[in-house]
C-alpha cells in the first residue's frame, strides 16, 4: 500500500499512468479492428491471431518466428498425434530472436 501512495510524501514522484495506459492501447485497438472484420468468422480469425501474437510477446517469443515455424512444420507433415508440440508453449525461446 505504500507505494501506492508514495508520491503524496515525494514532490519528486509523478502519479503517472501512461505505461499502463501504453500497454493496453494494443489490446483496446485490436478489439476495435476485429469490430470491422466484415464477417463473424473473419473477426473470429482476428481475435485468434491478436492473441497469438500478444500472448507470444507477454513470453518473449517472437511471434513472427513462432507462426512461421507452426505453419512449415504443419505444411511439412507434422503429425497430428504429435500436436502438442507446436503450442506456444513448447516453442523454443532460443529460435525466437529476431535475425
Amino acid at each position: 500500500m505504500q507505494g501506492l501512495t508514495r508520491f503524496l510524501e515525494d514532490g519528486r514522484l509523478d502519479l503517472d499512468t501512461n505505461p499502463v495506459e501504453n500497454a493496453i492501447r494494443p489490446v483496446c485497438l485490436t478489439r476495435k479492428n476485429a469490430l470491422f472484420a466484415g464477417h463473424e468468422v473473419g473477426a473470429e480469425n482476428w481475435a485468434l491471431l491478436a492473441s497469438i501474437v500478444a500472448t507470444r510477446k507477454l513470453n518473449d517469443v517472437n511471434p513472427a518466428a513462432y507462426i512461421a515455424e507452426t505453419l512449415e512444420a504443419i505444411i511439412d507433415g507434422h503429425p497430428l498425434s504429435r500436436i502438442e508440440d507446436l503450442m506456444p508453449r513448447r516453442f523454443r525461446k532460443s529460435s525466437s530472436q529476431p535475425q
